[in-house]
């Protein structure tokens, strides 16, 4: 059994050899994530998080490579003929202040790319993503005897900001080192009971665009509207035409968000301001639909200039973040049913997709074959409590998450050993 009582539910099966390591091992996987949860670092400034990375993988006998786009790491373990699956890992916190109280709290300042100081924290838990990850990197290291082929360690930076899988493989990830066979890769969940895993084939992870519109006025005295164009007017008429796109201009049975999430526009009371400045952030699954969105985002913006009379047309400004995550069905159906045989079957279910976004689709649409589970973190007993009384627990990306710790790791670090045992070669 692994783990004695730290498991929401006992595995129904025997413990894979490779695996049975664990509980000795565990200990300074447990100091590892809470040194991690303490020192985190933003995307692209993850050097400090990334040598660790690196410092881990080299005692472990795997030829290291450091600063592939940015401060990714690459581990290689070759262990004679057979299928090369990759590991991932990101490897960056979030601009959060973290509000858990926990004693390992993160107290962490930084300084964001406009060079404003920020609080940081590890509030997507990826924190917990790269001690599993280095807890399959070491077991799997120390059963080279249960398996054949060659195991890529990637620990992969800025996944917050959309561009490090993009950033590694436009250094070589996949020309430089061995293109893997498979890609895997594991996620905080956090609506879901700790020990458990659930999975989605197919699309899993919405597509995020992210569109900057600046709305131009005539500035002037708030005593006088007359003699202006007000751009605060304006970008409130804006805002409210936008949220017509999703509701009226596409099929009800095409999934689609249109946030508007910033709106920045004047310096006091009784003064017009000459411009307002709009952040959006748009999610989608299909490329059409996609693009009708982009595309009535910025009909929109020059329609209602034009109406209020503005004195020059919108600026608009698409950034694609990160493309839809595609789950490979067939890959799907080896890696799930491995960890079923591992945690029981009672503890692995589907799940349903989500509008969040993730730049491990960009691995996918390199030709990989690759899937992502989400493992859950809220202790069993809260997790039903919060359920029968119909309480919203603290999403990803929260200063409140704090993740089941033990439980948590353990399912990341056995959810990916299995998978990688499952797709590996046999001696």
């Amino acid at each position: 059994m692994l783990g004695g009582s730290a498991w929401a539910v006992e595995p129904a099966n025997p413990t894979p050899q490779a695996l049975q390591g664990l509980d000795a091992l565990y200990p300074e996987l447990d100091a590892l994530y809470r040194h991690l949860h303490q020192t985190p670092e933003l995307s692209n400034q993850e050097e400090k998080t990334a040598a660790k990375m690196a410092e881990r993988l080299r005692a472990l006998g795997y030829e290291v490579t450091q600063k592939v786009g940015g401060h990714g790491v690459v581990g290689i373990l070759r262990n004679g003929k057979g299928p090369t699956v990759m590991l991932r890992t990101d490897l960056d916190g979030l601009p959060v202040e973290e509000k858990t109280g926990l004693p390992y709290a993160s107290k962490v300042q930084a300084k964001d790319p406009a060079g404003l100081s920020v609080p940081v924290m590890h509030a997507c838990g990826h924190d917990v993503h790269m001690t599993a990850w280095v807890g399959a990197a070491t077991l799997l290291a120390r059963s080279k005897d249960r398996w054949r082929g060659t195991v890529m360690m990637v620990g992969q930076p800025a996944e917050e900001a959309g561009a490090g899988a993009r950033a590694m493989l436009a250094d070589g990830l996949f020309q430089r080192f061995p293109k893997p066979d498979f890609a895997l890769a594991v996620h905080n969940y956090a609506s879901a009971a700790a020990g458990t895993v659930e999975y989605v084939s197919g699309f899993a992870l919405a597509s995020v665009d992210s569109v900057d519109l600046t709305l131009y006025g005539k500035g002037g005295h708030g005593a006088y509207p007359h003699t202006t164009v007000d751009p605060v007017l304006l970008a409130a008429r804006t805002v409210l035409s936008l949220q017509t796109i999703v509701s009226r201009e596409k099929n009800p049975l095409d999934p689609a968000v249109v946030t508007v999430g910033s709106i920045h526009g004047g310096t006091k009371h009784n003064i017009i301001p000459d411009e307002v400045k709009l952040q959006l952030t748009v999610r989608t699954y299909k490329p059409e639909v996609r693009k009708k969105i982009l595309e009535a985002i910025e009909r929109i913006a020059k329609g209602e200039s034009l109406a209020a009379g503005s004195p020059r047309p919108p600026s608009i400004a698409i950034t694609e973040g990160t493309p839809a995550t595609y789950n490979d069905p067939e890959l799907m159906k080896r890696w799930v049913p491995a960890v079923g045989r591992v945690l029981g079957a009672q503890n692995v279910r589907e799940g349903t997709p989500t509008m969040g976004g993730e730049d491990f689709s960009e691995y996918g649409r390199a030709g990989v074959p690759a899937v992502m589970l989400w493992i859950g973190t809220v202790e069993p007993a809260r997790h039903q409590a919060a359920q029968k009384a119909g309480e919203t627990l603290p999403s990803l990306h929260s200063g409140l998450f704090a993740p089941d710790r033990e439980r948590t790791l353990r399912t990341g670090i056995t959810t990916l050993v299995a998978g990688a045992l499952e797709l590996l070669g046999r001696p």
